[in-house]
């Protein structure tokens, strides 16, 4: 008999970690309220579409997952959004990170900057931005 494991959680590019990970409805004692947590990636996906004003499919090459990664995970940031606004629940924002090496570079032909994670292979990458081949390094350590 075989078990079938799901396939481990990939760690997405997130461009910063929030200033304030916990939220709440005032005038209701933290003891009285359900907590929903949402994920960094979450938060991102929010970020992106909705603060920066992104399509998904720049979101998706931003956060380095498919379009409808993106879009099922923007799904259930907004949903977890809405029940906390509308349901008056507390709002956990995850805090795990996770430090890793990575390379930042910055396009030669548009000038905007992009992250590659270490152990992808450089020379097959592209610019996000513009798709050009040319590019210099800025090395950096990102949070995930």
């Amino acid at each position: 008999m075989s078990i079938i494991m799901p396939r481990p959680k990939k760690y997405r590019l997130i461009g910063e970690t929030p200033l304030a990970l916990y939220f709440k409805p005032r005038g209701i004692p933290l003891r009285d309220l359900e907590e929903i947590e949402l994920s960094l990636d979450e938060l991102e996906t929010i970020k992106l579409k909705d603060l920066k004003g992104l399509n998904q499919e720049e979101c998706a090459k931003r956060m380095q997952i498919s379009r409808a990664t993106f879009a099922r995970i923007l799904r259930s940031a907004r949903k977890k959004i809405a029940r906390f606004l509308l349901e008056a629940k507390a709002l956990k924002i995850d805090e795990k990170v996770r430090l890793i090496n990575a390379r930042k570079y910055r396009c030669l032909e548009c000038l905007k900057e992009f992250e590659i994670r270490a152990g992808k292979n450089v020379r097959s990458t592209v610019c996000p931005f513009c798709g050009s081949d040319k590019f210099e390094s800025l090395h950096k350590i990102l949070w995930r």
